[in-house]
């Protein structure tokens, strides 16, 4: 490019283009020199501002570091718990009860023991994704095995939500297994539900273990209220179980099944599922099996235990053909060389598969209602009677402490007054002069009465206000009355040996009550005798009902007014006549082992002390004893029995109480001449002792005479 092209100017046209006049002179300009145009602009450096880009950079590095050091403490810090809460997610732990242990006789034979059962349930997924919550294969399946709908429905709600039903119709189990939805179904209209899967999602059959009473079956044994039943955890024992307790299992709630549970219950098994997040299984990571519970072996003897059972059932009818209520009875037959329980049995009963097909609410609330007998009470050790005249063998032994001459004789008119108040014998009986021996044999009241007014006045009567120096009540502590005797069973009662400081707490407690009913009295009363009694009662309580009266004093020595025992406490204290003042304490269990057999445990009879009698305290009680079947009380009952062989010592009781039936008695031990049982048997209002108790005792003889002959040991 020349100068003229860079000033803009055109190019010169082609030579044949130009004029054809003469070329004009042209004069020369000098030349100007021109910088060429530069293409690209002049570089320009300008310096940039540092300090955001570095506040930029720290805070990278900052949260960086803070990042890395929270990823550290997730990691090394806190590593488990993380892991742990991590696998909780989609894994859950499954319990497996172990097998139960059995209960056994002593030769034995299975008492409580396991049995196949079929169970129809359906799988938690099934009611997880249908729309009605599985109510309408439910409602098939209730069909097809002729089922109550809401039974089976029931079984599904959880126990505690607002539409389950009360426990145990309720589900109080795993969510990760199978629900239960009827037990104990024939296996045949089982078969017929699982055959045709389509028409049942979710539904399916298994076999479990039950627990189940051979006994009741093959021996007629029922034994239901010293075996026990099972039932459902609360939630308060699963956590404090320390994960050997989970939700679904089942622990023992009365008799032997409850004291002896952590044996028998063995070790649960556990296995590792694992879940989506609708909580559905979707497979197994491990698993351990459970340990099978151990057996607990009993000092029961099977037919002992058939004939007691018996015997006081037949005491009940027989009291109410004399037109008696006879509103429950007892027995008990114990050996008087270490307390282990032969047999004990308890009026109303009821059958113990009851526990195991699933009780409703309304069979649980008649098993406890008093207008139907409340048949789940044990009336052997949770029900109190006025012992009667079978405590005279604590009362001779304390009266002989207050200074009686046991070799003199004393009066037995038919009635005493004692403070202005007339107490008489059973239907006022007179029998003249006696010895100690004949008093105990035909159980003078009167004599008994005469000896503690005697002893109250010596100790100072009513000023008296210490229970020191009062030989009834001492002696009567003496024999373990008044508290528990340790039995291995539960809902024992404690009983009542009443005293000058107990009236006065009581006295204390109720005085607002007592003197509340002196004012209004008792209209609601229908029984004009009974009401004016309770009336007059509560007159003379208000003010000093504190005071330990003759009237106490006289009662106690005849176990009546507020003297409260169990029948088994009444053994006890006919063990320790019989074995010479020793008291063992009662037990049924007499080992635990393996379900092979191999002995874990044996349990050595536990001494409770000694009663502090004389020797002739007791030989006079003995002699009394003897004579009460072949020339007392007992005589009819035991009219034509074998006693030169086979000599039976024992004691009537009727005891009393306003506007009631006798409760009838009868203690006894024997052989007298080696004594190897004690038998004590209760009839609740039902008579004279002489006449329901002791027949039914009798019964109750004839088994162990029998079992003696047998060279039974």
């Amino acid at each position: 490019m020349d100068a003229r092209t860079a000033l803009g100017m055109t190019s010169p046209r082609p030579s044949s283009q130009r004029p054809s006049s003469p070329r004009p002179t042209i004069r020369r300009r000098p030349s100007i020199r021109v910088d060429r145009p530069q293409v690209t602009p002049p570089r320009v450096r300008n310096r940039l501002a540092t300090g955001p880009m570095w506040a930029l950079v720290l805070s990278v590095v900052l949260l960086g570091t803070l990042l890395l050091g929270q990823l550290g403490q997730l990691q090394l810090a806190q590593h488990e718990e993380m892991a742990a809460a991590a696998a909780e997610v989609s894994t859950r732990e499954i319990s497996t009860p172990a097998l139960r242990g059995r209960i056994l006789a002593a030769d034995g034979t299975p008492l409580a023991a396991n049995a196949p059962s079929t169970v129809i349930t359906i799988d938690p997924v099934a009611v997880m994704e249908s729309e009605d919550d599985g109510r309408a294969v439910i409602e098939d399946v209730a069909a097809a095995l002729d089922l109550p709908v809401e039974q089976l429905w029931g079984r599904t709600r959880l126990c505690g939500t607002a539409d389950a039903p009360p426990v145990p119709a309720c589900f109080s189990g795993s969510p990760y297994e199978p629900i239960p939805l009827a037990y104990d179904i024939d296996p045949v209209a089982a078969l017929a539900v699982l055959e045709r899967p389509e028409a049942y999602p979710g539904i399916a059959v298994s076999t479990i273990p039950i627990r189940a009473y051979p006994a009741q079956a093959g021996q007629g044994v029922n034994a239901a209220h010293l075996l026990g039943y099972l039932g459902r955890p609360t939630q308060e024992e699963v956590d404090a179980s320390a994960g050997l307790i989970d939700p679904q299992d089942k622990l023992g709630r009365a008799g032997l099944e409850q004291v002896y549970d952590s044996r028998l219950r063995g070790i649960p098994g556990t296995t590792t599922v694992t879940v989506d997040p609708r909580g559905a299984v979707t497979g197994q990571l491990s698993r351990t099996d459970p340990v099978a519970g151990q057996d607990v072996r009993t000092h029961l003897d099977v037919d002992v235990q058939r004939a007691a059972e018996q015997a006081i059932a037949d005491a009940v009818e027989a009291g109410r053909e004399m037109g008696n209520p006879a509103r429950s009875a007892a027995a008990i037959v114990l050996r008087p060389d270490s307390g282990a329980v032969l047999a004990s049995a308890s009026w109303p009963t009821y059958d113990p598969d009851i526990w195991t097909r699933g009780i409703s609410q309304a069979e649980y609330d008649a098993l406890l209602d008093p207008e139907q007998g409340q048949a789940l009470v044990n009336r052997v050790v949770a029900q109190t009677y006025p012992p009667a005249s079978t405590f005279k063998v604590v009362s001779l032994p304390a009266a002989l402490q207050t200074g009686i001459d046991p070799d003199a004789t004393y009066p037995c008119p038919g009635a005493v007054t004692i403070a202005g108040q007339r107490f008489t014998n059973h239907e006022s009986e007179e029998h003249g002069d006696l010895d100690l021996t004949e008093i105990m044999e035909v159980s003078c009241d009167t004599t008994f009465y005469r000896w503690a007014y005697d002893q109250w006045g010596d100790l100072g009567g009513i000023a008296q206000t210490s229970d020191d120096g009062d030989r009834f009540i001492a002696v009567a502590r003496g024999f373990g009355l008044g508290q528990r005797t340790g039995i291995d069973l539960t809902a024992e009662s404690a009983g009542l040996v009443p005293s000058r400081a107990w009236k006065r707490e009581y006295w204390e407690a109720t005085r607002e009550e007592t003197c509340r009913r002196a004012e209004e009295g008792y209209p609601e009363i229908e029984d004009e005798d009974r009401r004016e009694f309770l009336e007059q009662l509560a007159e003379e309580n208000c003010l000093d009902g504190w005071q330990w009266r003759p009237g106490d004093a006289v009662n106690f020595s005849i176990g009546q007014g507020d003297v409260q025992v169990t029948p088994v406490q009444v053994a006890m204290v006919y063990a320790a006549i019989a074995n010479g003042g020793r008291l063992w304490q009662p037990e049924l269990a007499a080992a635990v082992q393996h379900q092979d057999g191999t002995v874990v445990e044996e349990f050595e009879p536990d001494s409770l002390g000694s009663v502090a009698l004389t020797d002739e305290a007791l030989s006079i009680v003995r002699a009394g004893l003897d004579g009460v079947n072949t020339e007392g009380t007992g005589a009819a009952a035991f009219a034509r029995w074998p006693h030169t062989a086979y000599p039976i010592s024992g004691k009537t009781g009727s005891a009393e109480a306003f506007g009631q039936i006798a409760t009838s008695w009868y203690a006894s031990y024997g052989p007298t001449t080696d004594p190897r049982y004690v038998v004590v048997v209760i009839v609740e209002e039902g008579g004279l002792g002489g006449e329901v108790a002791a027949p039914a005792a009798r019964a109750i003889w004839e088994v162990l005479r029998a079992r003696d002959e047998s060279g039974m040991p």
